[in-house]
């Protein structure tokens, strides 16, 4: 029923046609490289879209895996210098200035991925107010709000998360976004991993 509810999502895809590619707006400062694999659940407009998720951020661009639990690539999005393109299943392309804007016109909400990027590592985006509402006894933000969003924390006292989040919501006007992180790479490591295969557990 998940893979159907995901399915069904990115049907809209084929409503996009050919779109023209805009050059992307600066969005600041990136954050530190990482490789996250986890699952993503998004409720919007009264649906919902769930999924693995495979998240590669690197010096320069990101690319996005959205898969079914059996490995089945549902949506590939990647973001460079010169703009954003997702994938479809059927290797259809997709191509638009930024991120945000595809995936709101495409898979009906929006992946804020310049500001994730920051929020997936439980820190605020840079040159952004950010209100921090509350921190845990370790110091670490459990609750803050920023650019409209309200994001909240779950930490695990696992090693291999090393303080990082083990489960991140992100809630805007229209759209819940909840990713649960089951193996983080940083720096050097997902610098290494990008031409391998989607992480395993």
């Amino acid at each position: 029923m998940m893979v159907l509810r995901a399915l069904g999502s990115l049907l809209v895809l084929s409503l996009l046609g050919a779109c023209a590619v805009f050059a992307p707006q600066e969005t600041g400062p990136r954050s530190a490289p990482f490789d996250v694999l986890g699952r993503v659940l998004v409720s919007y407009d009264g649906k919902a879209f769930s999924s693995n998720v495979r998240w590669w951020h690197g010096a320069e661009h990101d690319e996005v895996w959205m898969m079914t639990p059996t490995g089945q690539t549902l949506a590939h999005v990647r973001e460079d210098g010169t703009g954003a393109t997702i994938t479809a299943t059927d290797q259809t392309k997709y191509h638009g200035a930024r991120v945000e804007s595809l995936t709101r016109q495409a898979l009906g909400w929006e992946f804020p991925l310049a500001r994730l990027q920051h929020w997936m590592r439980g820190m605020p985006a840079p040159n952004l107010a950010v209100d921090i509402a509350e921190r845990d006894s370790s110091g670490r933000i459990t609750r803050m709000t920023q650019d409209g969003w309200r994001i909240g924390y779950e930490y695990t006292a696992a090693p291999e998360y090393d303080g990082l989040p083990r489960r991140v919501e992100v809630t805007g006007a229209a759209q819940t976004i909840r990713l649960v992180i089951d193996s983080w790479r940083r720096e050097s490591e997902a610098n290494e991993n990008i031409q391998g295969t989607p992480l395993t557990k």
